[in-house]
């Protein structure tokens, strides 16, 4: 049975190829392989720490924990959910497969130092972290940074060809259609940098952020100190002082940071959308593929419009996670581990997106005819230009005078420009200039 079939969400099938490398990072069997690396990296920690009761493990237990960190199988997820099922529990789970595992390789008595002193949230609010930061650094940025090379690949092609901008809706000064795709190269670069600069915080503290338990137990050591190392090795801001939660604040400004560049990326779906309608596009076909049920010669700009979808889907979760993350009642309530369960879903969504808009990119071929059509109808355009060397030289009220030209009802076109020109009080050099205007010359730099 092809169980994609009854995925209750497209992420999972529709979509399920865009999606699968999400997986590792925060499926169920990702969220349990995190919890278990920070649970093994933490007693090793806590072996360096100086606890005498600790000095007995030695190098070759320390190597084999390392290989179940590197390990973690399916069935060992299995496993965890399977204890889960009697400790209702799914950090404690954890460490009761660990203390199994632990027995197997001769660690046995030193199986009460697994999550020693700690609560759920010090191990969700380290694992979840460093998911998401493995992730935006394996794959969101990859997958970011390819787009904007595509982007500037066609610009670089596309950098001299005029075209028609249009304000309001309406025909306005000629632009050249790769500074327009620069637009957006650098709107998204802005925002990647912005993005790049947002730590990612985790909270590591006991139970109510103060290490109550450790103090008590071994009051010589620096616990505080110890934290910020441990965070640190995973490239990690440990927040302090918290409850006994982390209070979410640079998480939500990431949300937010990533809705920003959805938000460029719905901007640019839009446009192009709008270019392939008004036909400045054509679409290379693929063989069988269809683009209306009912209309046989229409290709459907679909790309854009599913990344459009995506992002949007994507945006609204954001929000809402941004929102709510970093309200929590007094020390702490569990919503925030309710909500944080579903952070690959937005993501899910933006990958699927990114995929769509490359697909649709690379499907692109610049109809040059119907640009220059466009430019050529609309000789209306160079006014500003005409009216701006008129104002330089003098002339008296150059800008009602170019009103009155082509504020009618009738075409303006080049003859029409041309006529006006010649019946100008201006020297001949000042007219040949003018004269040289064109909508697809009047592109600026």
């Amino acid at each position: 049975m092809n169980f994609t079939l009854k995925a209750l969400s497209p992420l999972d099938g529709r979509y399920k190829r865009h999606t699968k490398a999400l997986s590792p990072y925060f499926s169920e069997y990702g969220l349990i392989s995190y919890r278990i690396k920070i649970e093994i990296e933490y007693f090793l920690a806590i072996c360096d720490s100086g606890i005498p009761n600790l000095k007995k493990v030695n190098k070759s237990h320390k190597t084999r924990l390392r290989e179940l960190i590197n390990n973690i199988s399916e069935e060992d997820a299995l496993r965890v959910k399977s204890i889960e099922k009697t400790t209702n529990h799914d950090v404690k789970a954890v460490e009761y497969f660990l203390k199994e595992e632990f027995s197997k390789i001769g660690l046995e008595e030193f199986s009460e130092f697994i999550h020693f002193g700690l609560t759920s949230q010090d191990i969700n609010n380290t694992a979840i972290p460093l998911s998401l930061k493995e992730f935006h650094d394996q794959q969101f940025l990859p997958a970011i940074i390819e787009l904007i090379e595509i982007l500037q690949k066609q610009a670089r092609e596309w950098e001299s060809i005029p075209m028609l901008s249009r304000t309001h809706g309406q025909p306005a000064s000629p632009t050249r259609l790769g500074k327009e795709w620069q637009v957006f190269i650098t709107r998204l670069e802005s925002q990647l940098k912005l993005l790049q600069n947002i730590p990612f915080s985790a909270k590591f503290g006991g139970a109510t952020g103060s290490f109550n338990a450790h103090f008590v137990a071994f009051p010589d050591i620096n616990w505080h100190e110890f934290s910020d190392k441990f965070c640190l090795q995973f490239g990690l801001n440990r927040s302090y002082p918290t409850t006994q939660i982390e209070h979410y604040d640079n998480l939500a400004a990431y949300f937010d940071g990533v809705k920003r560049i959805h938000t460029i990326l719905i901007d640019f779906s839009r446009d192009l959308w709008t270019y392939i309608s008004m036909d400045y596009f054509k679409q290379k076909i693929v063989k069988g593929e269809i683009g209306s049920s009912a209309m046989p010669h229409k290709v459907n700009p679909i790309d854009f419009e599913n990344a459009e979808g995506n992002l949007g889907m994507a945006n609204c979760l954001f929000d809402y996670m941004s929102s709510k993350l970093p309200i929590s009642r007094l020390q702490r309530d569990l919503t925030d581990s309710t909500v944080l369960r579903n952070i690959g879903v937005p993501l899910g969504h933006s990958f699927t997106a990114l995929s769509s808009i490359k697909k649709g990119l690379s499907k692109l071929i610049v109809n040059k005819e119907k640009i220059g059509k466009d430019l050529e109808s609309n000789w209306a355009v160079v006014a500003e230009g005409i009216q701006t060397i008129l104002r330089r030289e003098g002339y008296p009220k150059p800008y009602e005078a170019l009103k009155e030209l082509t504020r009618t009802n009738d075409g303006i076109n080049r003859n029409t420009i041309m006529n006006f020109i010649d019946n100008l009080d201006v020297s001949l050099e000042t007219k040949n200039e003018l004269r040289a205007i064109s909508p697809s010359t009047y592109v600026g730099k």
